[in-house]
């Protein structure tokens, strides 16, 4: 792919991710309620924090839900990472390098023989 297509593709991508920048701050904020509640959901012992506590990590799961734009702003980061990727010239790979099946399976080999 060219760099032009590259550039349009960027461009309309960072639009994307700044058009959708406040949702994105309120999934971040919602992530981190879901993330207390559930935490301290955890670790409270009894009833009565458990209870306030799956009500707090609900109430952040439902935020979370009703910003839909940011899962936009999120696809847009992606595809902005990757053209970054492209043009630098570097390989684009959504998989891993070091799959642990892989060397397990390489390692079996090895001491089956």
């Amino acid at each position: 792919m060219n760099k032009f297509w590259l550039a349009v593709i960027g461009i309309t991508a960072g639009i994307v991710a700044l058009a959708n920048l406040g949702s994105l701050l309120g999934l971040i904020v919602s992530a981190l309620v879901i993330y207390v509640g559930v935490r301290f959901y955890r670790t409270s012992i009894s009833t009565l924090a458990k209870i306030w506590w799956g009500i707090v990590a609900a109430v952040g799961v439902i935020t979370a839900i009703s910003n839909v734009p940011a899962f936009f702003a999120v696809a847009a980061l992606v595809v902005l990472w990757m053209v970054w990727r492209k043009w630098n010239g570097d390989e684009v790979r959504m998989t891993r390098k070091n799959d642990p099946f892989t060397n397990f399976e390489k390692q079996w080999k090895e001491l089956t023989k």
